[in-house]
């Protein structure tokens, strides 16, 4: 069996269609990415709310914020007061997340959750994903509409968005690269 995760943003969806959105994809279990698990605007996805809800639907809560979120406490993980994605995902506590999420999606579907509705606007996609992607984990984007993108489209649009133009004579992986990275700067916590 090989590893599938799922991702999905809580946006501002009541509780009950959160959970129909998660039942729908059949995942078993939400891995919170979130730095931290709160949110002031929908409360409903607050750490121990959310995982009330989740639990009286059966689906499981696992917090990976400390290691897999974008606003980390470790200051070697900013570069000029602005988040460095590559330097998040060059540290120990987030390849040994990444390595117990690939090991967990062998037994249960997940989803990565975070707060944003678009995945190519949240680093669920532009950092997690990513990381994943390269491990061979085939990633799966549930969008609100319970659509399901899978990751090769939405790379797909986020060539098209960073304006990176794939031919013959192109090195696609390169152009992939530069717009991960383009993406990451563009949206990456800043201090000020």
């Amino acid at each position: 069996m090989s590893a599938a995760i799922y991702t999905i943003g809580h946006s501002n969806h009541a509780a009950l269609r959160f959970v129909d959105l998660l039942q729908a994809a059949g995942i078993e279990c939400v891995a919170d990415v979130r730095s931290v698990p709160f949110s002031r605007r929908n409360p409903q996805f607050s750490q121990k709310v959310l995982m009330a809800s989740l639990k009286d639907a059966g689906i499981a809560y696992w917090f990976l914020g400390d290691a897999l979120g974008a606003r980390p406490k470790d200051e070697t993980c900013y570069e000029d007061g602005k988040v460095s994605y590559a330097r998040i995902a060059a540290t120990e506590a987030f390849g040994n997340a990444i390595g117990a999420l690939i090991e967990r999606s062998l037994s249960q579907r997940i989803a990565l959750m975070c707060a944003e509705k678009e995945p190519l606007d949240c680093h669920r996609t532009i950092l997690v994903g990513r990381a994943l992607a390269q491990r061979g984990v085939a990633l799966h984007h549930i969008h609100a509409d319970a659509r399901i993108e899978p990751h090769a489209a939405l790379e797909e649009r986020l060539l098209h968005l960073a304006k990176e133009h794939v031919d013959l004579l192109s090195d696609r992986d390169a152009a992939l690269a530069r717009a991960y990275d383009k993406r990451g700067r563009q949206m990456a916590f800043s201090v000020d």
